[in-house]
C-alpha cells in the first residue's frame, strides 16, 4: 500500500482526496500548509505526494522545489484549478500535473501511473 502526502490548504478538498484515495487503498496523510508538509516529510516516508499550486501564504512550486532539492526520490503531482501554470517552467520539475475536477478519475489514474514507473525503476 502506497503511502501518499497530500497538501491542500482548503480542508475540504484535503477531505475529498483523503477519502477518495483511501477507497483506491492508499495510506493517505494530509497538510494544511507547506510548513506542515516539510514537518511530515521530515518526519515520515512516503511514495508520493500531490500538492495543490495555489496554498495560502505560500507556493506549492516552491514546495515542490524543496522538495526535489532535499528528497528528489519523491515523486510528486501537482495539482491545481489553474491550468495555465502546466506552462510555467517550474511546474516541469512535477511527475504529473492535474487540473482539478469534480470528477477524481485523472487524479487517480495520474497516481497510478507515476508510482507504476516508480516501482518499475524508472524513476530516481
Amino acid at each position: 500500500m502506497a503511502k501518499l502526502l497530500v497538501v491542500d490548504d482548503e480542508a475540504n478538498i484535503r477531505l475529498l482526496y483523503a477519502q477518495e484515495l483511501s477507497d483506491e487503498g492508499y495510506q493517505v496523510v494530509t497538510a494544511g500548509s507547506a510548513l506542515e508538509a516539510v514537518e511530515k516529510l521530515e518526519s515520515e516516508s512516503f511514495d508520493l505526494a500531490v500538492i495543490d499550486i495555489k496554498l495560502k501564504n505560500e507556493s506549492g512550486i516552491e514546495l515542490l522545489q524543496r522538495i526535489v532539492k532535499e528528497r528528489h526520490t519523491i515523486p510528486v503531482i501537482l495539482c491545481t484549478a489553474f491550468s495555465c501554470y502546466k506552462d510555467d517552467f517550474s511546474a516541469w520539475l512535477a511527475d504529473g500535473y492535474v487540473v482539478k475536477s469534480s470528477d477524481m478519475r485523472e487524479l487517480k489514474d495520474e497516481i497510478a501511473r507515476v508510482l507504476a514507473k516508480r516501482q518499475r525503476g524508472t524513476y530516481v
